[in-house]
């Protein structure tokens, strides 16, 4: 049974309100509450956001046995109970709620609770439901640089007689096309625990430079648990490339985000992010490697906004003798979206990647140590059609500054596209 956060918030106070005695019972709840209750109450809480029943489970049985009279944590308790497939137990705690908080004379609210109630009693809970969801999305854009074709039409080189210009192969000038882009992903709970196995996939057809078609494929499973009062969400991925018809690059991930319980806002939240990725690629020579990545990320949410702000360190070992080397650099990115209307909703986002190799290109011809910084520029606009589908307008520009001048390009990529997202 799926409601919203406001819902839920608002049904646990209503039962407070209408247990039997409930200003003297919540009167000497708050006086012998200690810091560990409140503390299993509100971990109790986040391990069901976060889709952990069978700890959310544990926690409030916890603290109705170190507090009986805590309504919220019964209603709790009977409900998780319940998504669990424990049919018996989840009973025996709905009737506890219909005998041991009903009020002596109607109390506004009630009525809402037994509905609640018997709700779960007619979805039934004889055997966990796995949730599903999904998403399909279909779009037309325009792409000014399919190929991030160079900014400058023409190269200096460094000869044995001095530097001379060498100009550039209209294969190494941008190249303007139109494309379609189709994309979706599949998620499916596997534990009750919150275990979650996903796919991806996205296809993308230029309507000339067929050359430059790409494709990817990407699955894995991710899982939230708690070491105390931490939360850990590990997620193991892995996948494939295609470019232009051809298999061009594997993957695979090992990522850790790691939410320290902080003395923040509400409304805010900090964690970090471990990760390890292996770049194969199948079609290039010398270039597979290691990238190691550590990142935090400060997120602020109200009911109309969410803003993000991420700050990275990244680390590309290289597992042969790739052009320049080992890389290090850092990645940050910076994050608005805001509802604009009853259903539009507009985004904003900057973000910026550095690199800097640890020696020269390619020692004989091109002797910099290439220094690479790319910026990101993204808005977008959706407008919500009904709960399952909506309208995206997407617009991008890219600006990859380096050193080395053959490497620099300008793209901007204008994209409208339909999204369909169920259950």
């Amino acid at each position: 049974m799926k409601r919203s956060a406001f819902s839920w918030r608002v049904l646990l106070a209503l039962l407070v309100a209408a247990g039997p005695g409930a200003a003297c019972a919540q009167s000497q709840a708050d006086a012998q509450a200690s810091t560990l209750q409140q503390d299993l109450y509100q971990d109790a809480l986040q391990s069901i956001a976060e889709g952990r029943r069978s700890d959310a489970s544990l926690e409030l049985r916890r603290l109705v046995e170190k507090e009986p009279l805590h309504a919220g944590a019964w209603l709790e308790l009977a409900l998780t109970q319940c998504a669990l497939g424990y049919s018996n137990e989840a009973e025996r705690l709905f009737a506890t709620i219909e005998t041991r908080f009903a009020p002596a004379r109607p109390t506004p609210g009630w009525d809402e609770i037994l509905r609640v109630i018997a709700e779960a009693r007619e979805q039934g809970c004889n055997r966990w439901h796995a949730g599903s969801a999904w998403s399909l999305s279909i779009g037309r854009g325009i792409d000014q640089n399919v190929n991030q074709g160079a900014l400058s039409p023409t190269y200096v080189i460094d000869g044995p007689a001095g530097p001379y210009t060498q100009e550039l192969s209209a294969d190494f000038r941008p190249m303007h096309d139109q494309y379609t882009l189709m994309s979706g992903d599949f998620s499916h709970d596997i534990t009750r625990n919150g275990g979650t196995g996903f796919v991806q996939y996205a296809v993308r057809r230029n309507d000339r430079l067929h050359q430059y078609d790409s494709g990817a494929l990407f699955g894995g499973v991710d899982t939230p648990w708690r070491l105390g009062h931490w939360t850990v969400r590990g997620t193991m991925s892995g996948g494939l490339v295609k470019l232009g018809g051809s298999l061009y690059q594997r993957q695979a991930q090992l990522q850790a985000r790691i939410t320290p319980p902080l003395p923040l806002p509400a409304s805010m939240q900090f964690s970090v992010l471990f990760g390890a990725t292996y770049n194969g690629f199948l079609t290039l020579t010398n270039f597979n490697a290691n990238v190691w990545e550590t990142r935090g990320q400060l997120t602020w949410r109200r009911p109309d906004t969410y803003a993000s702000l991420a700050l990275g360190r990244l680390e590309d070992r290289a597992l042969a003798q790739r052009p320049g080397g080992d890389r290090r650099g850092w990645f940050g990115n910076a994050l608005v979206r805001h509802r604009l209307g009853a259903n539009l909703a507009g985004e904003l986002s900057l973000t910026r990647q550095a690199w800097d190799s640890a020696s020269a290109y390619s020692p004989g011809l091109i002797e910099e140590v290439r220094a690479q910084r790319t910026d990101v520029a993204r808005a977008t606009l959706v407008y919500t059609l009904d709960k399952h589908q909506s309208i995206q307008l997407e617009g991008r520009a890219v600006r990859n500054r380096e050193n080395i001048s053959i490497f620099q390009y300008n793209a901007r990529q204008l994209q409208l596209s339909w999204q369909w997202q169920g259950p």
